[in-house]
């Protein structure tokens, strides 16, 4: 028995082996859905692109939330269409969660004209979202001077960038888009001194919470959270893991758990896995967290609804 079908039988809960490129069709079908492009973390794996997210809506994939590193594959691979588009919503600017951007508008200008909403979060111990994208962008000063037009050049390559920077620092959630079927609120979240945002995405068939990196401090979290139809958390250190006093990244596998029970969410999918004993990671998870469980993997495909 492997170690995945032994956490099944074990905790009796949904455990998803790594998705074909046919079964990702199965997002594109209808109805409002969650497909995870990148499960894994910073750390090469063989079986996951690092994180990135799509919200599916009738057949079209709306949001994409973070590109990390392997993720323009997935992209491709999950057949989404970059035109369908309402939003790229990135959470923070560590390399595991947009690495992967400039591939994606690369040459996106081929397959979209409509500028594209773009969101990501203000200065911290990185640049604002803005500046992040200048210093890749710029036409004149940019690491990547060839797609200025992201940026309204007049020459270069790239669909056009609507570009807004939201702020981690506010002290209660806010609304950062509004149309084709979304409403998505934004919250700032502690990932050590990294400006991390979460978002919470309300649509006609139910609520998803993208959770992101997070040490799990902030108790105003949970609040944020309540009764998503679907939490999406990061499952990244191991139990038992000591967190430097003050630079805490990461909720270890308890906390996760207490967060999705205090928040009385529907169901909890864990994503950004780390390379470590995932047996003792959900078995720690469980201590706090009674509800549906899904481990995430690559294409996976989860219905949202009440």
């Amino acid at each position: 028995m492997t170690k995945f079908s032994s956490s099944m039988a074990m905790f009796g809960m949904i455990i998803l082996a790594v998705p074909t490129v046919a079964s990702a069709q199965s997002c594109a079908e209808g109805g409002v859905a969650v497909q995870i492009l990148g499960s894994g973390g910073p750390r090469i794996n063989p079986e996951r692109a690092s994180s990135s997210y799509l919200l599916w809506i009738d057949g079209k994939a709306r949001m994409l939330v973070d590109m990390g590193g392997g993720a323009y594959l997935r992209f491709g691979q999950s057949r989404a269409n970059l035109s369908d588009l309402a939003l790229v919503a990135i959470s923070h600017l560590h390399p595991d969660h947009v690495s992967d951007l400039p591939a994606l508008l690369w040459l996106s200008h081929q397959v979209r004209k409509d500028p594209l909403p773009i969101v990501g979060p203000t200065a911290g111990t990185a640049p604002d979202f803005a500046t992040f994208l200048a210093r890749m962008f710029d036409e004149k000063n940019g690491a990547f001077q060839v797609m200025g037009a992201t940026l309204g050049a007049a020459k270069g390559f790239g669909v056009p960038l609507k570009v807004s920077v939201a702020d981690v620092l506010k002290a209660e959630p806010f609304t950062v888009f509004e149309g084709q079927g979304l409403k998505v609120t934004a919250f700032g979240i502690p990932h050590a001194n990294m400006p991390t945002l979460a978002y919470r995405v309300d649509t006609r068939d139910g609520t998803i919470v993208f959770s992101s990196d997070q040490n799990g401090t902030n108790p105003k979290f949970v609040d944020f959270a309540r009764n998503a139809d679907v939490l999406i958390m990061h499952l990244a250190i191991a139990p038992g893991t000591t967190n430097p006093v003050g630079r805490a990244l990461h909720a270890p596998p308890a906390v996760v758990g207490r967060i999705a029970q205090q928040a009385h969410v529907g169901r909890l999918i864990v994503s950004h896995i780390g390379l470590f004993d995932l047996d003792a990671a959900i078995a720690d998870l469980k201590t706090a967290y009674t509800g549906p469980l899904i481990i995430g993997a690559d294409l996976q495909c989860t219905p949202i609804a009440h």
